[in-house]
């Protein structure tokens, strides 16, 4: 039976009969909730710490959703541009989350920097995710608020799905 489902780390609602992970920024199950039942707010008090953790979250996800934008342009790889787009898609939902976070206006993504070669830009993708999972570890370690820890323990979540993606993508292409 379809229901409206509602992401408690991004946010965001949807139907679906019954869903694996947020369709936007790619939480597991675990984060989606019937609508009625989620509970979101980004209305929430950080301290120094988590403030800079939460800039840097969001640079990183600026940086990363440009550079797959760019890849889905500029791969040699035809069938793969899709992955790219929708990696790209995820990571700009990633955006959305610590701009709410962090209360600022809407951000428009700029040109990234990528190259042609499709297995260049899966080793790039692989060393990007490698960096934001341990990033997310830490700073989830080191937040005292309890939803900003669930934000970024999400997050490490939904990097190793990506990190993973690139892998098996990556044994493909020797």
């Amino acid at each position: 039976m379809m229901k409206l489902w509602r992401c408690e780390i991004c946010g965001d609602s949807f139907i679906a009969d019954e869903p694996v992970i947020c369709p936007f920024c790619g939480a597991h199950k675990s984060f989606v909730k019937e609508a009625k039942d989620a509970k979101v707010d980004f209305n929430v008090e950080l301290n120094e710490k988590e403030k800079s953790n939460a800039g840097k979250a969001l640079e990183l996800e600026i940086s990363n959703s440009e550079f797959y934008f760019c890849a889905a342009e500029k791969t040699d790889n035809e069938e793969d541009k899709p992955l790219f787009r929708a990696l790209g898609g995820v990571e700009a939902e990633h955006v959305s989350i610590w701009r709410k976070i962090l209360k600022l206006d809407k951000i428009k993504l700029g040109e990234g920097q990528c190259c042609g070669s499709y297995r260049t830009n899966l080793e790039e993708s692989h060393n990007r995710e490698e960096m934001a999972i341990k990033f997310y570890r830490e700073a989830a370690r080191e937040s005292e608020n309890a939803f900003v820890r669930k934000i970024f323990g999400a997050l490490v979540q939904v990097e190793s799905d990506h990190l993973k993606l690139a892998e098996e993508r990556l044994k493909i292409s020797k």
